[in-house]
C-alpha cells in the first residue's frame, strides 16, 4: 500500500482561492516605481539603499530569479535589469500562472498610484488603465476564476461631484448597487480614512444628510475627492451590510496612511456585536500585528474571518511566524488565504509561496507530533485553501 502524499507536498500543490488581491502593473517600471511599488512605504528607500536587501526582495531574488532564467540569490542590479528586459508583462505571463491559484477575488478599488496606498491619491504615475482589471487576470492565467470585490469608499468618491447633501443617500445607494451586480462582495478601508475605533451605531439619514453637506464643501474644489467623514464612512459599511454578503476590512500593517494603534481590530468589537446576525460575513485582511486579536474574534464571532495577507510576502522567510498565529486560536474553519499582491507578480508568487510552506510545515509538525490526524491535516488545508473562503463569499463550487 502506497504511503499517503505528505502534508507538505499537498500543500505546496493544492489550488488556491486568493480571497484578497489586486491587478497587476501592465507597463514596464522604472526602478524606482519598482522600488515603491515592493513595499508599503511612500518613499524609496534612502542612501541608495534598495528593497532587495529587504525580507521580500531577498525573497524575490531567492525564488523568482530562476524564472527569469538567473541564477538564485542574484545581485539587485542583475535581477531588476533582467526583468526590466524581458518587460512586465513577460514577467506576469511567467510567474502568475506558477502560483497555482484557481480563483482570484480582486479589490477593483485600489487608486492609480504606486501601491495602491492611500496616501498617494494625487499621483500621475499610474493609471486604472495601467492596472489590470479582474477579467484581464483571469485571461493571463487561463483555466482561472475572478471575481470582483467593490470597494466602498470608492464608490462614494466616483458621486461626490455628481451629488449633493439632500441626494447622497438615494445616489449612493444606486451606485452601489449598480457598482455591485456582479461582486461577491465589499471592502472597506476605514482603517485609513478614520480607524477601526469608529462609532459602531447607524447613523441617522439626517446625520448622513449634515455630513453629506460637510463633506461635499470640503472637497469642492479636490479632482480626486477622498471620502474620510466618519459619519459616511459609517453609512457606507451599514449599506453594505444590508446586502448581507462579504465586507472586508483593512485590520493592521500598511502604508504610511495609518495610525497603527487605531487599526487593531478588537476596536471594532461593538461593530462586530451589532452585525453578528445580519448575514454577513466579516473578513479581516492581513492583520499583522493583531493576527492574535483576530483569531480571538473569529473564534468568538460567528461571521468573522481572517487572513495573514500581505504581512507574509512582505515578512519573507520569517512569515512562519505569522502564519501560525493566525491558526493558535480561530477555528480552522475561519482561516482564509489571500496575497494581497498589488503591482507586481512577484508579490502574487511570494505571497502563495510563502503561505503554502508555513501552512504545509505547521500541519505536517501536528501530524507527526501525532496531535491531529492526517485524514484532518488535509481537510483543514482544503477548508484553508479554498473552502473557508467559498463559504464567506458564497462561491459555490464550480
Amino acid at each position: 500500500m502506497n504511503p499517503p502524499i505528505s502534508i507538505i507536498d499537498l500543500a505546496n500543490s493544492i489550488e488556491l482561492t486568493d480571497h484578497h488581491c489586486h491587478g497587476v502593473e501592465k507597463t514596464n517600471l522604472e526602478r524606482v516605481d519598482f522600488e515603491i511599488i515592493a513595499t508599503e512605504s511612500d518613499w524609496p528607500e534612502p542612501n541608495g539603499m534598495t528593497i532587495f536587501d529587504s525580507p521580500v526582495g531577498i525573497m524575490m531574488r531567492a525564488e523568482c530569479s530562476g524564472f527569469l532564467g538567473l541564477e538564485k540569490h542574484c545581485p539587485p542590479d542583475e535581477y531588476f535589469a533582467r526583468r526590466y528586459e524581458l518587460g512586465q508583462n513577460k514577467v506576469t505571463q511567467l510567474l502568475l500562472p506558477a502560483t497555482g491559484i484557481k480563483t482570484f477575488l480582486i479589490d477593483s478599488g485600489a487608486p492609480p498610484v504606486n501601491t495602491g496606498a492611500e496616501v498617494r491619491q494625487d499621483s500621475n504615475a499610474f493609471s486604472h488603465n495601467s492596472i489590470t482589471t479582474f477579467k484581464e487576470i483571469a485571461e493571463i492565467t487561463p483555466g482561472t476564476s475572478a471575481y470582483e470585490i467593490v470597494r466602498l469608499e470608492s464608490v462614494a468618491e466616483s458621486i461626490a461631484h455628481k451629488t449633493s447633501a439632500a441626494t447622497f443617500v438615494k445616489d449612493f445607494a444606486a451606485a452601489l448597487a449598480t457598482a455591485s451586480v456582479h461582486a461577491l462582495g465589499f471592502k472597506s478601508i476605514i482603517a485609513y480614512r478614520y480607524g477601526l475605533d469608529f462609532n459602531p451605531a447607524r447613523p441617522s439619514e439626517k446625520e448622513v444628510v449634515v455630513a453629506a453637506g460637510e463633506w461635499l464643501k470640503a472637497i469642492a474644489n479636490q479632482p480626486r475627492p477622498r471620502m474620510n467623514h466618519p459619519v459616511l464612512l459609517r453609512h457606507l459599511l451599514w449599506e453594505a451590510v444590508d446586502y448581507g454578503t462579504a465586507i472586508q476590512f483593512h485590520v493592521g500593517y500598511g502604508d504610511s496612511d495609518i495610525v497603527m494603534h487605531r487599526c487593531d481590530p478588537t476596536q471594532m468589537t461593538e461593530f462586530l456585536k451589532m452585525t453578528v446576525d445580519s448575514g454577513t460575513s466579516i473578513t479581516l485582511l492581513h492583520c499583522y500585528p493583531f493576527i492574535r486579536e483576530a483569531g480571538y474574534l473569529a473564534q468568538v464571532y460567528p461571521h468573522v474571518y481572517l487572513d495573514t495577507g500581505a504581512a507574509a510576502h512582505w515578512t519573507g522567510l520569517s512569515s512562519p511566524t505569522i502564519v501560525a498565529q493566525s491558526v493558535e486560536m480561530a477555528p480552522m474553519s475561519k482561516v482564509l488565504f489571500s496575497s494581497d499582491a498589488f503591482g507586481l507578480p512577484e508579490l502574487y508568487y511570494i505571497g502563495t509561496l510563502v503561505w503554502r510552506r508555513a501552512i504545509g510545515s505547521i500541519l505536517d509538525k501536528w501530524v507527526q507530533s501525532d496531535g491531529l490526524g492526517y485524514q484532518d491535516a488535509v481537510k483543514y488545508l482544503n477548508w484553508m485553501a479554498n473552502d473557508n473562503a467559498r463559504r464567506a463569499y458564497r462561491l459555490l463550487p464550480e
